[in-house]
Parts: C-alpha cells; structure tokens; sequence
C-alpha cells in the first residue's frame, strides 16, 4: 500500500494515528470520523464538518504516547477552546508532528483492544480483549494465528474473563458480533497481505452502543522486511 511504502521510504518504522486509521479504512474497518488540519483555517472548516463536541489530537508518526506528552483534549465544545487546544498541541509538538486531528467524539463506556503481532514462528497472531487503560493491567487478552474464520474470531471473545462485556448489560446495548468478528478476521488479513507490518494496535475500539469503532490505532513496521 502507499501509506506504507511512503513511510518505509521515508525511514519510518510506525505509521502516524491518521495514517493508521487510513490503512483500516482501506479494510473497511470502522474508524472515527476526523480530519488532519494543519492551520487555523483548516481548523475552522473541521470544526465544521466534525462538530461539537470534539477530540483534538496530536498526529505524529515519532510520538506514539500522545497522552503522556500532552497531545489530546477531549470533549472540546467551542471554536475558542478549539483553537487554544490546536496552539497547544502544535507548541508541544515542536515541529514533529503532521499536524491536529479534529476527531468525532465517540461516547461508549465499553473499551477493547484488537491486534496484530507478527511471531518469528506462526506470522501474523491477531489479539483481542479489554481495552483502555486496563490492555495494561488486567491482561485479559486471547489470541489467534492467522488466517481467522468467523468461527475463530467468535471463539477468541469468548475466551477473555470479561466477555460478558459484550452482552447487553446495564442498559447498554450487545455488542454487534458480526462487525466484531469482522473487523478480527480482516486485521489477520491485513498482516497476510502486508509483510512489512510488524505489528497493529487498534486501542480503544471502543463500542458506541453496539458498534464497535476504532478510535486510536498504531501500526508499526519493519525495515527489515521491506528490504
């Protein structure tokens, strides 16, 4: 894909946020709505287009830990907040970045994470389970080799501790399983059909009533590969 011949020409080992979610477009995965600006012009045309309220993020492919550096404002609800936040963003940057991400605020109190690692041995394992903040400290992960049946995809949600999650609870709608599976089965594809994809990260996939969507992403790739 040119996304990533482009980074790989240019040095690069990860794609941007924006150049991520491009590439799980280009699957028909279920992204956020969000447009790249990179003037207080183009700021105010998305401003437009994506409206209130919005998340701004910083959008670069050498700062994968925007929350730590101070890249994201969430639930920003006017043009002057807006503009204060995209200041700072860009201040903060220093020149790194591709620019702000005006990007629809998704509301979901359920987060998952979906992946994609690439093992020495087996090639591309996709992984699922809880997302957010808790990817980190609860582990609730499963895995799956390459290539993914619905079967197999349906099999790795019910295998982590907290599947009840997907089911209706407190008000909240069941998860679509049919998108959910598909979107498991297409990132096994993604690292079938791209050899230079070392790893994705798609963190949250968050579930906007039953819907799940990607609201961050990250795909790291291999120079080696390329070679």
């Amino acid at each position: 894909m040119k996304i990533i011949e482009k980074a790989l020409k240019d040095g690069r080992n990860t794609l941007s946020e924006h150049e991520s979610k491009q590439l799980l477009i280009a699957y028909n995965i279920p992204v956020t709505r969000e447009i790249l600006v990179e003037d207080r012009k183009e700021l105010i045309s998305a401003l437009d287009e994506i409206g209130f309220p919005l998340v701004m993020k910083g959008s670069s492919s050498s700062i994968t830990h925007k929350t730590e550096k101070g890249l994201i404002r969430v639930d920003i609800r006017d043009e002057k907040e807006a503009g204060e936040a995209f200041e700072d963003i860009m201040g903060k940057m220093d020149g790194q970045g591709e620019g702000v991400l005006v990007q629809e605020m998704v509301k979901g109190a359920r987060e998952l994470v979906v992946g994609l690692t690439r093992d020495p041995q087996f090639g591309p394992c996709v992984m699922f389970g809880l997302g957010g903040i808790f990817t980190e400290i609860l582990k609730d992960i499963s895995f799956r080799v390459a290539p993914l049946e619905k079967k197999d995809a349906l099999d790795m949600m019910q295998e982590i501790k907290g599947r009840k999650i997907l089911e209706a609870v407190r008000g909240m709608e069941a998860a679509d399983l049919d998108t959910l599976a598909q979107i498991l089965v297409t990132v096994g594809k993604i690292g079938l059909e791209n050899h230079e994809i070392k790893e994705i990260d798609i963190n949250p996939l968050i579930l906007a009533g039953s819907r799940p969507v990607a609201v961050d992403a990250l795909v790291v790739l291999d120079q080696k590969e390329a070679a």
